[in-house]
């Protein structure tokens, strides 16, 4: 197990998740944020079932940073319940890893 995260996040538009990006990267809470536009969500809200168009933020970090990402998500975000999920990296490209932990420590 490593100390990299994978952080889920989805978004209602493109320019919500590049303002979420921004607002990440901005703290260097996050070594990188990517933003895969085009899907289609199925989910339950308030009793009923609802489909939405939206954006995915796939956030590599790590554990020590998670907490604060998700601060900054419902700080910048849209929705009253938004999806904030981590998962972890259980191994990687050493470099790779390394400079993802480089790159949120803060100098």
């Amino acid at each position: 197990m490593t100390k990299a995260v994978v952080g889920l996040v989805t978004c209602s538009s493109r320019a919500e998740a590049r303002t979420v990006a921004k607002a990440i990267l901005t703290k260097k809470l996050a070594a990188c944020v990517n933003i895969m536009n085009g899907l289609e969500s199925h989910y339950w809200w308030q009793g009923k079932l609802a489909r939405a168009g939206e954006c995915l933020l796939l956030i590599k970090t790590t554990r020590a940073r998670a907490r604060g990402v998700t601060s900054v998500v419902k700080a910048a975000h849209s929705y009253q319940v938004p999806e904030v999920i981590f998962l972890p990296v259980e191994s990687g490209e050493s470099k790779y890893l390394n400079w993802i932990q480089k790159s949120v420590t803060k100098k």
